[in-house]
């Protein structure tokens, strides 16, 4: 048996994929500790960890020194806490999944001479990932392309991003049959966080939609709590038939079930599109550093397993357009399903332990990209 610690950021997004390494690590028989922030209280109550750790971390923003100074004193005790944790737990490997609440747990663990994998969710190398490079032994990437990897000379191995046990569970399921009379099932979600944009775009849309598709469509759609009321009234005006929650704990269930899913661009959002085969409408975040959701939407939509939709340009409108030419064309959403599948990596978790193993001492042949 060997013992992992699993490093990562409080969201959704980080804490999924860490969550499948750690059930796979289980079902193999070794034991698997969390290091993370405050936030896995609502992204990750249920890890399957041993034992929890909050470790002190903080978010470098802005060029103002005074502001750094306090940021630095807390990545700081942070790695006190991190160091004295790892010591006690003796770890034969860690691996971080990224975000600024890995940067103090990691460094610790190069200190003690732990060796250590950094896994990279998105289609760009986030830039806590990027200023961990120096100390880590291998970078796991869920994309074959990943943007500022090769300049960091780390030996790079193509993963994907592993999936949760509720994910694989549904792995396979034959995409529903769409004619022109049956149900239309639309999935509509923003990931962990949601994302008011498609609360207020999207029953817009689809009260745009020509009456004899509309009452064809069976919608769930997550919004933010303070957004269900406002957004029950919009399909309540529409007659839409619509299912509205906060969270949805099956979503990968319905998604499976679903013939379409309009979407944020999230890594594990994409992820979980293709491995299932779904075909999806994809709004990237925008204004963010790296511009990373839209290089994950553009992974799906350049396979031709989505359309991408920009939201600085988006309307009620377009947005209504393209669901009507898809909704209406069962074909080029079958097409679209099926390469979505092809995009996919359903063994990531298998390859992501395999290669953990590997890093703790485990004799086992690994085959690498190349190092830059």
């Amino acid at each position: 048996m060997k013992t992992f610690v699993l490093m990562a950021g409080g969201t959704g997004g980080h804490l999924f994929p860490a969550m499948a390494l750690a059930q796979e690590l289980l079902r193999r028989g070794h034991a698997v500790e969390l290091m993370t922030d405050h936030r896995v209280e609502s992204y990750g109550a249920d890890f399957p960890a041993r034992q929890v750790h909050i470790i002190p971390s903080a978010t470098p923003s802005g060029k103002n020194p005074l502001r750094l100074v306090p940021v630095g004193l807390t990545i700081l005790r942070g790695m006190a806490t991190a160091h004295a944790k790892l010591r006690a737990i003796r770890p034969d490997a860690v691996i971080g999944f990224g975000g600024y609440p890995t940067f103090p747990p990691f460094i610790a663990a190069n200190v003690l001479g732990i060796p250590g994998i950094l896994h990279e969710q998105n289609a760009v190398m986030g830039r806590a990932n990027r200023a961990l490079a120096r100390f880590a032994d291998m970078l796991a990437m869920s994309f074959p392309e990943t943007k500022f990897a090769d300049q960091k000379g780390l030996d790079k191995v193509l993963t994907g991003n592993p999936v949760r046990d509720r994910v694989q569970a549904v792995i396979g399921t034959p995409y529903p049959t769409l004619d022109g009379q049956g149900v239309i099932r639309l999935v509509v979600t923003g990931g962990s966080q949601g994302a008011r944009v498609l609360s207020d775009l999207v029953p817009e849309a689809i009260a745009l939609l020509p009456q004899d598709v509309r009452k064809r469509l069976q919608i769930v759609q997550q919004a933010r709590p303070e957004d269900v009321d406002k957004v029950a009234d919009s399909y309540r005006r529409s007659r839409t038939s619509v299912e509205i929650a906060s969270f949805i704990p099956d979503l990968p269930d319905r998604i499976a079930g679903a013939h379409l899913v309009i979407c944020r661009a999230g890594a594990s959002t994409v992820t979980e599109l293709a491995v299932l085969g779904r075909p999806a409408i994809l709004i990237p975040l925008p204004g963010s550093l790296d511009a990373d959701q839209k290089h994950n939407a553009l992974f799906l939509e350049q396979g031709g397993g989505g359309w991408v939709m920009e939201q600085a340009t988006l309307s009620p409108q377009s947005l209504a357009t393209r669901l009507h030419e898809l909704l209406t064309d069962p074909a080029q959403l079958q097409r679209a399903s099926d390469v979505a599948r092809t995009l996919g990596q359903p063994k990531a978790v298998e390859k992501l332990a395999d290669l953990a193993e590997t890093l703790a001492g485990k004799p086992m042949q690994i085959e690498k990209g190349p190092k830059s």
